[in-house]
């Protein structure tokens, strides 16, 4: 519980270093509620599931100081991102490898629409690297619903599991759309928001998984 508070508390200074425009504070703090996660994970069943959710969180990490560092290093983060999405997809792989051909079709609605309303400014050499990463987060939400109504997997970790994909493509969505597409003021705090909480949801998903 420790670590949770660690995470609430560390996420709450960042959003006021949002609030004041303070690039310091937010590199200071951001990736702290992650980091959080990975150690309260650490109380979780071990097993390849809590390994690749752990790696999973810490490719995310690493993308959460890319993102924000001064420097422009927007590919550099969505790279570590998406090895991120790929280590959550061979976790829910190990669950479950039913064919879920709902959860499919859901998956690539979303990960098509996101593709489609950035594409539809000019990407430029990042059209390849923003198609590939669409593809993944599209496999990595699609596994993630498909191991809802497993009856070998507990039904709170499947849809905490499921809810968590759902936010983090949420997340992905408002950054591409206010970077490439339209940014509004509302962004950042909805981006980080919907972020934590997935992560949040995919971690928690770990914890009593067997039903």
């Amino acid at each position: 519980m420790r670590w949770l508070i660690f995470a609430l508390c560390s996420a709450l200074l960042f959003i006021y270093g949002l609030a004041i425009d303070s690039t310091e504070l937010r590199l200071l703090t951001k990736g702290l509620p992650v980091l959080a996660l990975i150690f309260w994970l650490r109380s979780a069943p071990e097993g390849p599931y809590r390994r690749w959710i752990s790696l999973g969180l810490l490719f995310s990490l690493a993308g959460d100081i890319l993102l924000d560092w001064p420097a422009d290093l927007f590919v550099f983060g969505l790279g570590a991102f998406l090895i991120g999405h790929l280590c959550y997809l061979v976790a829910y792989l190990g669950d479950s490898r039913r064919f879920a051909p709902l959860a499919l079709l859901l998956a690539l609605a979303a990960g098509g629409g996101m593709f489609a309303v950035l594409a539809s400014r000019p990407l430029g050499p990042l059209l390849i690297p923003v198609a590939f990463y669409a593809l993944t987060i599209s496999a990595m939400l699609w596994r993630a619903l498909a191991r809802v109504g497993e009856p070998d997997i507990a039904r709170r970790s499947a849809w905490l599991a499921a809810v968590g994909a759902v936010l983090f493509v949420i997340s992905d969505s408002l950054i591409g759309i206010n970077r490439f597409v339209a940014p509004f003021d509302a962004a950042r705090y909805a981006i980080i928001v919907t972020y934590w909480l997935g992560q949040f949801g995919i971690a928690a998903s770990a914890f009593r998984r067997r039903g």
